[in-house]
């Protein structure tokens, strides 16, 4: 069974804070990931991670998810990709030291984009990993556009791609938040917590859902849950789940039996 994971950018970084990660959330979360590995080991990873206060803030710097047309923008372009892959070398050491075979695979060199969106996907270095027994690892990154030069892709979307691809059982978005709430619970601790959602409640929600509490250049929770519904149309048996890294062995605990009713799961 193929399971994805994402750790989300606002829980392994400061969002409010440019280029802050929060080293030791990483390092506890990679060493969750691995002891479901080693409790589980008839299933496989791939892992994934957002870029938070990292290619967020020098994304919206150089507005480079619009597109590029100058050597100015060509060149925030680079720096985007840079700092981008600086978190994810951080992310990759971390699960590496946790004993997790895990390598690293830069959409910048796997994504072919039209006007923002991805059309093209060399997903065969992903593939090959899996079959030899190693965990790939990809995130939101920097990419070329056939009609806007450069644009930037979600990890959002780099997933989808895949999930068409290799079809996993699960996909888990790990963030600061344990699921989806009927309000903002940043805002209002009264809000109430919705265990499980069908893709056709989606729309309902409306702006319930909010937007990301920091700069994001990709959506906030709306925008994210709009590209996983439209996933699970795709792939009627895929289960999302939105669950919290906040607490310590909460992430672990969902890896282990991904049916236990933490946060929120989001089906057909």
């Amino acid at each position: 069974m193929l399971h994805f994971i994402k750790l989300g950018g606002s829980l392994i970084t400061d969002k409010n804070r440019p280029v802050t990660p929060r080293p030791l959330v990483i390092q506890r979360l990679a060493r969750e990931i691995a002891a479901a590995r080693r409790t589980t080991p008839q299933r496989q990873f791939l892992i994934s991670h957002g870029s938070g206060s990292y290619g967020h803030v020098a994304g919206k710097r150089h507005h480079t998810r619009e597109g590029v047309s100058d050597a100015a923008g060509w060149r925030g372009f680079a720096e985007t990709g840079y700092i981008a892959g600086q978190l994810n070398r951080l992310v990759l050491a971390a699960l590496l030291r946790a004993g997790l075979p895990v390598i690293s695979l830069p959409p910048s060199a796997l994504a072919v984009c039209r006007d923002g969106r991805i059309v093209g996907f060399h997903a065969d270095p992903v593939l090959s990993a899996l079959t030899h027994g190693l965990i790939p690892l990809v995130f939101g990154d920097v990419a070329f556009d056939e009609t806007r030069g450069g644009t930037i892709v979600s990890t959002e979307e780099v997933l989808a791609v895949l999930a068409r691809r290799l079809t996993p059982a699960h996909l888990t978005l790990v963030g600061i938040v344990d699921g989806v709430f009927d309000a903002d619970p940043m805002r209002h601790p009264e809000a109430r917590r919705i265990p499980h959602l069908h893709v056709a409640d989606v729309a309902a929600l409306g702006t319930a859902l909010g937007g990301s509490h920091g700069v994001d250049v990709t959506g906030g929770m709306a925008g994210k849950i709009e590209e996983m519904a439209a996933l699970i149309r795709q792939n009627p048996e895929l289960r999302v789940h939105l669950v919290s890294g906040e607490s310590p062995g909460h992430l672990l605990r969902h890896l282990q039996n991904p049916d236990l009713p933490l946060g929120t799961t989001l089906s057909i």
